[in-house]
């Protein structure tokens, strides 16, 4: 090789060697340069210094997380502050990360992506952490206000009269959904408000099935002495009956009809009024009271007719509800045995 050629060389190797040197301190001033394309949190810290990216961060995430997160439903607002949720966000850590994946591709790759003006393609999520217990808590604090159990229908007898309770639908907080959206909100400086999301929850029992169960009610009222039937839970009729004297009260609450009868044997208690006649059976006729039709109550009392027509509208019988005998046989025909009769 002639000398020239060795000058030559030697100068290409030592040019060389100084672009080198050049592009090393170069990259070395830029090593805590976070590259183009890099983003935190949604938040571009591109082209900026370490420190300057953690300023901007602070800014632009971390007072943000900070802010109250509310959860609507309906016209309620349900908060929970930063002091609850105990958020924080290490950024220290997240700059470091964000450098780091700049640093990536070797010397020859940064390089080569500042020659060509290239980017890091690179999301960065935020290293944020909050109270997983005070979340829940929070959650759970929600779905005691808002969720609502399913009314099931069903008939109430008050003030004389069947009042029927229609179903109702329950509500249900889907807590699972909202807990994701409270923790998205927690990390997600840009929206800090959550709509609560609701199942509703059908009744076991509707209304249709009451009126269903109950073809037919009765309920008598003493105070007016009447017996009003019930079907379909809308009143068919309305009689004028007599109940029990003082004394011989005819018990109250809801009772059942246990047995029918035409033409009744009367089997007399052996209790005291009775007289003679006690503990006797007093088949049908002129010598008993028990006309036409019998509707067994409960314990003794019973639903009959009278031949005492007087006494309708009144307390009179020994605990029975008596009835005129065209009534009492228009009513027996209308109902069966297990129909309710509530007596109030």
């Amino acid at each position: 090789m002639g000398r020239k050629a060795q000058i030559s060389l030697v100068a290409i190797v030592f040019t060389a060697i100084i672009a080198a040197l050049l592009v090393y301190l170069w990259d070395s001033s830029r090593e805590d340069r976070i590259a183009e394309g890099v983003t935190i949190g949604g938040i571009d810290v591109g082209g900026l210094e370490a420190d300057a990216a953690r300023r901007q961060v602070q800014q632009s995430l971390l007072n943000p997380i900070n802010e109250t997160v509310t959860v609507k439903y309906g016209g309620e607002k349900f908060t929970l502050t930063k002091h609850e949720s105990d958020i924080s966000a290490d950024i220290d850590k997240t700059i470091d990360e964000a450098v780091a994946v700049s640093r990536e591709g070797g010397l020859p790759g940064r390089t080569w992506r500042a020659v060509t003006g290239g980017e890091v393609d690179e999301e960065i999520t935020p290293k944020i952490s909050y109270d997983e217990d005070a979340v829940d808590h929070f959650i759970s604090h929600i779905a005691g206000n808002v969720n609502q159990d399913a009314v099931n229908a069903s008939v109430k007898p008050a003030g004389g009269k069947l009042v029927p309770v229609s179903s109702q639908n329950g509500i249900s907080l889907d807590q699972d959904a909202l807990h994701d959206e409270v923790v998205k909100a927690l990390e997600d400086p840009a929206d800090r408000t959550v709509k609560a999301e609701v199942d509703k929850v059908k009744p076991e029992v509707t209304t249709a099935e009451v009126a269903e169960k109950y073809p037919t009610y009765i309920v008598v009222d003493r105070s007016t002495f009447t017996l009003t039937l019930y079907r379909d839970l809308k009143e068919e009729k309305q009689y004028t009956v007599a109940i029990g004297a003082q004394g011989f009260d005819t018990p109250t609450g809801l009772y059942h009809i246990q047995d029918k009868q035409v033409d009744p044997v009367w089997n007399v208690p052996d209790s005291d009024w009775a007289g003679s006649l006690a503990g006797q059976t007093i088949p049908p006729g002129p010598d008993n009271p028990l006309k036409a039709r019998w509707m067994g109550i409960y314990n003794g009392a019973g639903i009959h007719g009278t031949s005492d027509t007087a006494s309708l509208g009144s307390a009179a019988s020994h605990g029975c509800v008596r009835m005129a005998v065209p009534d009492v046989i228009d009513l027996y025909d209308r109902v069966d045995v297990g129909t309710p009769i509530y007596i109030g």
